[in-house]
């Protein structure tokens, strides 16, 4: 693991770098212990406080873990789809709160992934799953339920088509697309949209989901894609026009 301290990029940043090719390469493995912070700071010939922030930015990616006591020190870490699964979402959030991605490509992104997941989760969602739709459903034709309820059902009832795949890759995938991105679009269309029309195209993917009809599936989000997209333009040519 080499750094070249004549480049401009902070040497903390540098280290970080290095070792976590280290890990994707498998030169450093699972588990194993990284050399000591002044083991660190002689082999890159650095200062103890620069290897100190290199290893706070691995550990902030979840790359590493630390363990106090005589046995303790830094260690790679083993990454669970679960923990990737927050730094799908933080990331994607940040990228939509700064305006880095449109609203139209969000959408595009978004349902063209969660189609993808459609035959898969028509043939091995669960009965839990399936149970989950319903239930969310179901919560969403309660009167009286917030916006922020009605989006946060929604979230869920999406979470669980993808999850029905039974692929983690693409649930890690659509973490993003639907954890953050579903979030942006109901914002943009909520005071906008239809509850009935969105319960009424929720019914008819879990009742495909059921029939294990993925055409059927993927009929009904391409036009919840088409009406979402109409809405969000809609509610966009409102706000351009002089009140």
């Amino acid at each position: 693991m080499k750094i070249d301290p004549q480049k401009s990029t902070d040497l903390s940043a540098q280290i970080a770098q290095a070792i976590r090719d280290a890990i994707v390469s498998g030169e450093l493995i699972v588990d194993e212990r990284l050399p000591s912070e002044a083991e660190l700071a002689d082999q890159f010939q650095v200062s103890r406080p620069t290897v100190r922030e290199a290893l706070k930015r691995l550990a902030a990616q979840s790359l590493i873990r630390t363990q106090r006591g005589a046995t303790g020190g830094a260690f790679v870490n083993r990454l669970s789809f679960q923990d990737a699964y927050s730094q799908q979402i933080t990331t994607s959030t940040l990228l939509l709160s700064m305006n880095e991605v449109s609203f139209d490509t969000a959408c595009e992104a978004r349902y063209a992934l969660e189609r993808a997941c459609a035959p898969l989760s028509a043939q091995r969602r669960s009965a839990d799953h399936l149970a989950t739709m319903r239930a969310e459903i179901f919560r969403q034709a309660q009167p009286g339920l917030t916006d922020e309820a009605f989006c946060a059902s929604d979230v869920a009832f999406h979470r669980a088509l993808v999850d029905g795949a039974e692929n983690p890759v693409l649930s890690y995938q659509l973490a993003g697309a639907v954890e953050a991105m579903q979030p942006l679009m109901n914002m943009i269309t909520f005071t906008a949209r239809s509850r009935e029309e969105i319960i009424r195209l929720h019914s008819k993917i879990a009742d495909a989901l059921e029939a294990r009809d993925a055409e059927t599936v993927d009929a009904a989000l391409v036009e919840l894609e088409t009406y979402t997209r109409r809405l969000a333009h809609d509610v966009a040519e409102r706000r351009r026009k002089p009140a």
